[in-house]
């Protein structure tokens, strides 16, 4: 099967320009907000003031909002997605916050060298975007654009887990056999429905991660799963599931 027949950046973009996932980000940010483990973890990564912050793949502004509620005031947050950005610009309207919204490819981010502090790729963000060479060069961009001792914060699903394990071991069969969904361009792929559309997102091996962040030049200080962070509260286990933190920093 080509590429033009496989999930691609147009088919995930559509997911995320559909008004219902529209809906459901925006709902996201107004009820669910940061997530405790999400305050742990960029508390004790990012001194709050004099911080230069992006965020990638902020969708509605869940993070960015939160974040600029506790304090952090040099905030650029960017999406791909022009109606996520339309929709987090009208609610900075509503609360006369002053990030920067932008739309962005982080794949070819267009910002300088050396720019920010810290980058965070929240909520898995970084693994919807398909085929393992154009979610390592976002990683290269995020490299570039942050300064030296800069860190770089994402979470992703994870392959191990113990409940998926049964999973796994069944699409590696079909995998080994040419019996695995033709859309899917790498094994760890998922490409499924949901309620509000057909969603992509890659499940990574750790290791394939850890590999991925060395090629970059990120020196990886930690890795660790959500619930070993924090006891999530039930509207944010209604809204995501289990994840791992990954903290890298730019020697």
């Amino acid at each position: 099967m080509t590429r033009e027949n496989q999930v691609n950046d147009k088919l995930v973009l559509s997911y995320f320009e559909n008004r219902s996932v529209l809906d459901h980000y925006e709902e996201a940010t107004r009820r669910v907000g940061l997530w405790s483990s999400e305050e742990l973890v960029f508390k004790h990564s990012f001194p709050k003031h004099s911080t230069k912050l992006l965020e990638l793949g902020c969708g509605v502004g869940r993070i960015s909002f939160s974040l600029w509620m506790m304090g952090y005031q040099n905030l650029t947050a960017t999406d791909v997605s022009r109606k996520m950005i339309k929709r987090a610009s009208a609610i900075q309207k509503e609360r006369r916050s002053a990030i920067q919204f932008d739309q962005e490819d982080a794949t070819k981010l267009t910002f300088a060298n050396a720019l920010f502090d810290g980058v965070i790729f929240g909520f898995n963000g970084l693994m919807q975007i398909p085929y393992r060479e154009n979610r390592k060069k976002a990683m290269y961009e995020c490299y570039r654009v942050l300064r030296p001792g800069g860190r770089f914060i994402f979470t992703s699903h994870d392959r191990k887990i113990p409940k998926w394990k049964k999973f796994w071991e069944n699409e590696k069969k079909k995998w080994r056999i040419g019996l695995q969904d033709k859309a899917l361009v790498e094994f760890g792929d998922r490409y499924g429905e949901t309620p509000n559309g057909k969603l992509f997102i890659h499940v990574p091996d750790c290791m394939e991660i850890r590999k991925d962040l060395k090629e970059a030049g990120f020196l990886l200080e930690r890795d660790v799963l959500r619930s070993k962070i924090s006891d999530e509260n039930k509207l944010v286990k209604d809204f995501s599931d289990e994840c791992r933190f990954w903290i890298a920093r730019k020697p």
